[in-house]
């Protein structure tokens, strides 16, 4: 079971997740996309997370590559794939917004509810396309 709707991804897992993205992109966004979010996924399934910068989307993460690292090193039975937003070619981008969830909001963003993911065009089990 998870605490974010849409995402197949057990609690305790995405408590680690969280507490990772805390400690190293906290004023950035965090969804998640792939095969979690859109249906499919499998126990062992990578998580695909990409970082966006809310007050310049086009602001590249530095920290992206020390945030990779702490996945590498963290305890998660599960690969993490972290991209960055501002890196990404657009027609990458569009994919992501067809079904994604937010993991994290920005720090200060008072709009968002980390635990009222936003879910984007997610597919349900017999859709196709």
């Amino acid at each position: 079971m998870t605490a974010v709707a849409g995402l197949d991804l057990a609690e305790r897992y995405l408590n680690e997740v969280r507490a990772i993205l805390v400690r190293y992109v906290p004023d950035y966004e965090v969804w998640a996309y792939g095969s979690r979010v859109t249906g499919g996924a499998f126990e062992a399934s990578d998580l695909d997370l990409v970082t966006r910068c809310p007050a310049d989307l086009l602001q590249p993460c530095e920290q992206v590559f020390d945030l990779r690292d702490a996945f590498v090193e963290s305890n998660l039975p599960i690969r993490v794939d972290v991209m960055d937003w501002a890196r990404l070619p657009e027609a990458f981008r569009r994919e992501i917004e067809r079904g994604y969830v937010v993991v994290q909001a920005a720090r200060g963003d008072a709009a968002a509810e980390p635990d009222a993911a936003i879910v984007a065009n997610r597919k349900q089990p017999g859709d196709r396309g």
